[in-house]
């Protein structure tokens, strides 16, 4: 059942959108391509910096069926699992799986605040709709719910949750899911401005946002904190900080997607009812990103 290497980068890819805001595929194809040169080790598809919510489930499968034949087994590829129906979204694993998707990534349910006897329920019901592994995915801040570790105990008696993307900003969450269930689960970092904190705990991979426009700067960051050369890693961590830092906050999808334009590769086009940043917002992107060009390291 468990194919995927549960380590290593997994970009939390972007959905492009043409200027009447239909599906960009062209584009979306060229980034792909981009993603996997700079050596990423798995992709995830639909997450929040894909503008999950504002898809429609053709949509949804559209874009799936459209990476699944564009990766072509190269790295495994997750979908991300966001509804608030739990018909739907045993509808769209049941899809996903036999269009040939590798895995995919979990949230609770969406809109609905459940109480953790509904979202504990949820997650195993979804769960047993697939026979592919599965990450949790925990992000109380944007989302209300939260996955503890005394929750994850529990759901770790289902072989199907292989790994955790933690989004909760408390670090202190890593020790104790391993002080709970050991190795476990592969524990994955969900917040971009926490990396070398949670690597330093123990994580295993990176759930990446600013990745979409600097892969090779975070796949190098991977790899020197993975091969516990800190001082180094700190030195390029230090330097992708600002950068990171947009991953937080309400509007860290439009201030992630006008660094991919900025860099050349992508579009700042957002689906409502996200707006564009005001004039403000994208001086401060636009100054935060020239900074950070101006002193790209050599890698």
């Amino acid at each position: 059942m468990n194919t995927v290497r549960w380590q290593g980068v997994f970009p939390a890819l972007t959905t492009k959108f043409k200027a009447d805001f239909s599906l960009d595929l062209a584009a979306m194809a060229e980034h792909l391509e981009f993603q996997l040169e700079a050596g990423v080790h798995g992709l995830i598809i639909l997450g929040s910096l894909g503008e999950n919510s504002t898809l429609d489930m053709d949509e949804k499968l559209q874009l799936t069926e459209f990476f699944v034949k564009q990766v072509n087994g190269r790295v495994p590829l997750l979908a991300c699992v966001a509804e608030s129906d739990t018909r739907q979204a045993c509808h769209f694993v049941r899809r996903s799986q036999q269009m040939g998707v590798d895995g995919f990534m979990l949230l609770p349910p969406m809109r609905y605040p459940s109480d953790q006897q509904e979202t504990l329920a949820y997650l195993e019901h979804v769960a047993a709709a697939t026979d592919l592994p599965i990450m949790l995915y925990n992000n109380p801040v944007a989302y209300g719910t939260d996955l503890s570790p005394a929750d994850f105990e529990t759901l770790a008696l289902n072989p199907k949750f292989i790994a955790i993307k933690e989004s909760s900003a408390d670090t202190r969450r890593i020790p104790e899911i391993r002080r709970r269930t050991g190795n476990r689960y592969a524990i994955f970092c969900g917040v971009d401005d926490l990396a070398f904190e949670c690597f330093s705990l123990g994580a295993t991979g990176w759930v990446a946002g600013l990745v979409v426009a600097f892969p090779r700067e975070t796949v190098r960051l991977y790899e020197l904190m993975n091969a516990q050369r800190w001082a180094e890693a700190r030195l390029l961590y230090e330097w992708f900080l600002p950068l990171l830092h947009l991953d937080i906050g309400p509007k860290f999808v439009q201030q992630i997607k006008l660094v991919e334009e900025m860099t050349g590769v992508g579009s700042a086009r957002v689906r409502s009812p996200r707006l564009s940043l005001t004039e403000a917002e994208v001086r401060f992107v636009r100054q935060t990103v020239d900074y950070a060009l101006a002193r790209r390291p050599m890698l």
